[in-house]
């Protein structure tokens, strides 16, 4: 989610508003023991209960080029910056770090350049424990890389460059199937092209794998990946464009623009879309959660200093897919993003800010 990524919810942030009560799990139930041990990921434990969920991601591996500047320039204008740093990122990546970090054990699956960036990238992914025995070199394509403006307040500007991520396609997804059909969740994203998303969307939806789209950066959804869609996850911004490309009008808030103030309304859009189940974030100010048409819960936002919102819609993803790989409700999923995404928010950078459990609950932050 470029530009303005979202912050979280602070401790005693209120129940859901309406209607009340804890949401029902949405997803389809997944087989356990469906495949063989040579199916699964080495690093993937056995099958006792209760275990880590197990997640698949599919999405883009970048090198994250950051400068801090006092202001964004205008287009023509030249301004002064801080030091440049080079640090590992990527949607997917991103995805992946911080599910880890929350105790998930998930498979990586995408593209990297033969180069100092794709090995740093390489060796971030091991260090936090992810497996990257799906993350193939790319032959002659440098790996991907972002270009990422942060101004005091926290905000971000973000210009990618897809090197390698844009060469995934069906067939690299196809190469790991079984680990796909083998997962309690799948995790795509728009930083790899649409063949890779909807081949292991579909893969996924046909060995009943929850399947979470964060549909960023915006491209528009296909039908087909809307109906194997189980969980969207979009900001405002990409709600908007949802909205405008399946023709759904009407007003989310008492003011022009999609400020996503009547939850009710959202729910009806987001129906109107076909979608039937939603995480929309919204900055500052919190989440909606939508289920089957209805606003199910809503989170508020926090009370913190931004420091650097790089990387917080992705914290947010992340969470999102460990909780309902655990089994646990939407609602839930929701409430424990709001509190990874407030802690990230406070640290620079994308996956160095990721927080672990224990820190939230050691800051007071939802945990579960």
């Amino acid at each position: 989610m470029a530009g303005h990524r979202d912050a979280g919810s602070v401790s005693g942030m209120s129940a859901p508003s309406t209607p009340p009560g804890p949401g029902r799990p949405l997803h389809r139930s997944v087989r356990e023991g469906a495949t063989g041990a040579s199916s699964s990921p080495s690093s993937w434990s056995s099958s006792s209960s209760p275990r880590p969920a197990r997640l698949c991601v599919v999405g883009s591996l970048n090198a994250d080029i950051t400068v801090v500047a006092d202001r964004f320039p205008a287009p023509g204008e030249t301004v002064g910056g801080g030091p440049l740093t080079i640090v590992p990122g990527g949607k997917g990546a991103n995805q992946a770090v911080a599910a880890a970090r929350l105790g998930a054990e998930v498979f990586m699956i995408g593209l990297i350049g033969d180069d100092a960036n794709g090995a740093m990238l390489r060796r971030t992914l091991r260090a936090e424990g992810v497996d990257d025995s799906g993350v193939a070199l790319a032959g002659d394509v440098s790996s991907g890389s972002a270009v990422i403006t942060v101004d005091p307040a926290g905000e971000n500007t973000i210009v990618v460059s897809p090197g390698a991520n844009g060469a995934v396609d069906a067939e690299a997804v196809r190469r790991h199937a079984a680990v796909i059909r083998a997962s309690d969740c799948l995790c795509v994203g728009f930083e790899v092209p649409d063949s890779a998303v909807t081949e292991a969307a579909r893969l996924a939806a046909d060995a009943g794998v929850p399947v979470l789209l964060n549909p960023s950066p915006w491209r528009a959804v296909s039908p087909e990946l809307i109906r194997l869609t189980d969980v969207l996850l979009v900001n405002e911004h990409e709600l908007a464009l949802l909205r405008a490309a399946h023709g759904v009008g009407g007003r989310l808030g008492p003011a022009d623009g999609d400020d996503c103030v009547d939850g009710d309304a959202v729910a009806d859009a987001l129906a109107g879309c076909g979608i039937r189940a939603a995480v929309v974030t919204r900055g500052s100010r919190g989440c909606l959660v939508v289920e089957r048409g209805r606003l199910v819960a809503e989170f508020p936002g926090a009370d913190i200093v931004a420091v650097d919102s790089t990387g917080a819609g992705d914290a947010v993803t992340g969470a999102v897919a460990t909780v309902l790989g655990e089994g646990g409700s939407l609602v839930d999923a929701a409430r424990l993003a709001m509190g990874v995404a407030a802690a990230s928010v406070t640290v620079a950078g994308a996956q160095a800010s990721y927080p672990r459990r224990a820190d939230l609950q050691a800051a007071s932050l939802p945990s579960r």
